[in-house]
């Protein structure tokens, strides 16, 4: 037996797969978008599973904040970005496979170049903008794609556009969650998250990747897995398409980093989204006007002729703020911080 098969033999020997699947695994492509808390056990289990090309995407560096949840990273990693980590850990790990790090913001300008080379797509991110604009831009290529979300004690997993018997595509995101990137959930900076939960929800999606990859019916396709690791029940809801056709990508918040506002801030009027008694505790400047009473500041902003930098603690809300200025001026600048005052 060759050394690869010796490696897989565990799973070789599986009921229904064989070295048939081990080959499909080996011929696959899957790229994932994010690697924190998904991200990392995701790509640990495929790269040991034989996944022949795992693409890994993400611009962000290693925080300390980040190493309960993202085990992948060591506390030396803190500052370098995680692309790149992750990639030289995951070929040492299985260096029969081929890793291709995407030091990159996905946004809407390069989403489809980035997908088109790739068989399936795993998002691990933290946003709603990005898990908005993979949806969409899968659902425009006719690709499938696994999410995953994590909050507090609670984990979702789905498989969204997969193609059916029929010829139709499965659900999609925006038939479950048509308003979500509405709505005031914080992220897991903000509004907390176990560490384990992470790795099961990651796991999860490693795993339904391989059942896809190895062509098992049986997967997460119309269907939400949810689960709650503080009681531990488990359930899965049945879903239906809702939504109106997608047409078209909607175009990324512009973000600036806080070394560039800090060399340009004179160039900017500054918001703080966050409530008063945040603003109060630590802010860089600006008018505080909270997210939710940002509609009421609507006639102040309109007379603003600078370009408008927001922010928040992560990024969150000033990323929904932005959204809403644009909607009632779409001639404004208007900008997010990047990752937020939580990154200064």
């Amino acid at each position: 037996m060759s050394d690869s098969l010796e490696r897989y033999q565990c799973q070789i020997v599986l009921p229904e797969f064989g070295v048939s699947s081990q080959e499909l695994l080996k011929n696959a492509k899957v790229l994932i978008v994010g690697m924190g808390g998904l991200g990392c056990p995701s790509a640990q289990y495929l790269a040991s599973s034989g996944i022949g090309t795992i693409g890994i995407a993400d611009d962000d560096v290693v925080s300390l904040s980040n190493l309960h949840r993202q085990i992948l990273y060591t506390p030396d990693d803190i500052g370098l970005f995680k692309v790149e980590v992750a990639a030289k850990k995951l070929a040492q790990q299985n260096p029969s496979i081929s890793v291709k790090p995407h030091l990159l913001r996905v946004s809407s300008s390069n989403v489809m170049d980035l997908i088109s080379e790739y068989d399936l797509i795993i998002e691990g991110t933290d946003n709603f903008e990005t898990k908005y604009l993979l949806n969409d831009a899968c659902v425009l290529a006719g690709k499938s794609l696994i999410y995953g979300a994590i909050y507090q004690y609670e984990g979702q997993v789905s498989f969204w556009n997969v193609l059916q018997k029929d010829g139709t595509y499965s659900t999609n995101y925006r038939d479950v969650f048509p308003n979500v990137e509405e709505s005031q959930i914080p992220n897991c900076r903000e509004g907390g998250v176990i560490p384990t939960l992470a790795g099961i929800v990651g796991c999860m999606q490693a795993n339904e990747a391989i059942k896809y990859l190895t062509q098992s019916e049986d997967i997460l396709a119309g269907k939400l897995w949810i689960m709650n690791v503080m009681s531990g029940k488990t359930q899965i809801i049945k879903l239906r398409k809702t939504s109106a056709p997608i047409t078209e990508l909607q175009q990324t918040i512009p973000l600036i980093t806080f070394e560039y506002f800090k060399e340009n801030q004179e160039n900017f009027e500054i918001i703080d989204v966050r409530t008063a008694q945040e603003h109060q505790n630590f802010n860089i400047g600006g008018k505080n006007i909270p997210i939710e009473e940002l509609h009421d500041h609507f006639h102040t902003i309109s007379a603003v002729s600078q370009p408008i930098l927001v922010y928040c603690l992560s990024g969150k809300r000033s990323s929904e703020a932005v959204r809403k200025i644009k909607k009632a001026f779409p001639e404004k600048e208007v900008f997010s911080l990047k990752g937020g005052i939580s990154k200064t």
